[in-house]
């Protein structure tokens, strides 16, 4: 395992915490790691695109002009496609991008992205970012300066119903947000450090916050 250090709001370290090694310290399948961004890439398109055919194209129902003694070539409508404002050749049509990728895939693909970042001390882990119950951009920023991430793109894991650090850091155009269940391979390989909360690292791997023997 290896220690990485927590920093409070005051961007004091607060602790440390342990990343298990069978996560942030993998050998990176690159090969893997492509083939699941590419299809995440393609699963977001919409594939609404779509082209009329000289069927679907309006007009056009009547010969243009008579068959023979013109000495032009034969034509049957004005909507063929080499007229303008004919129809499409093998034009574009609806359909459905998304690839099959098996879980486990996705998972080996998300534990060699964040062992790359782990290994260039890339992942930082955080009490808060906002001391409090109201938000506060300025308070956030000043947390990732203590970071020393607040020029970088930053990845910013946050628990399911962190409100207060989602709002305070929303607006801040380096920091792109999601919830630990989402983390993906995508937005860690983009990034240049991935910041946890400590409630979402905890979330992420799994360990229930907070238990306390009244709880059970």
């Amino acid at each position: 395992m290896t220690a990485v250090d927590v920093i409070g709001v005051d961007g004091a370290k607060a602790g440390s915490v342990e990343l298990p090694s069978d996560i942030f310290d993998v050998q990176a399948n690159i090969p893997l790691m492509h083939q699941v961004v590419t299809a995440q890439l393609a699963a977001a398109r919409q594939g609404t695109h779509k082209a009329k055919s000289r069927g679907e194209v309006s007009g056009g129902g009547k010969k243009p002009y008579k068959q023979k003694g013109t000495g032009r070539a034969r034509q049957g409508s004005t909507r063929a496609p080499q007229f303008a404002g004919g129809g499409v050749v093998h034009g574009p049509v609806p359909r459905d991008y998304s690839q099959r990728t098996p879980k486990k895939m996705k998972a080996a693909a998300l534990r060699g992205a964040l062992s790359d970042r782990a290994r260039e001390s890339r992942v930082h882990v955080v009490e808060a970012f906002v001391d409090g119950e109201q938000p506060s951009t300025k308070a956030a920023l000043a947390t990732l300066k203590a970071l020393g991430v607040d020029e970088a793109k930053s990845l910013v894991v946050l628990g399911a119903e962190d409100e207060l650090n989602w709002i305070s850091l929303r607006n801040l155009p380096l920091v792109h947000l999601i919830e630990s269940g989402q983390l993906n391979t995508y937005d860690v390989l983009v990034a240049d450090h991935v910041v946890f909360t400590k409630v979402a690292l905890e979330e992420f791997l799994g360990v229930r916050t907070g238990t306390e023997e009244g709880d059970k």
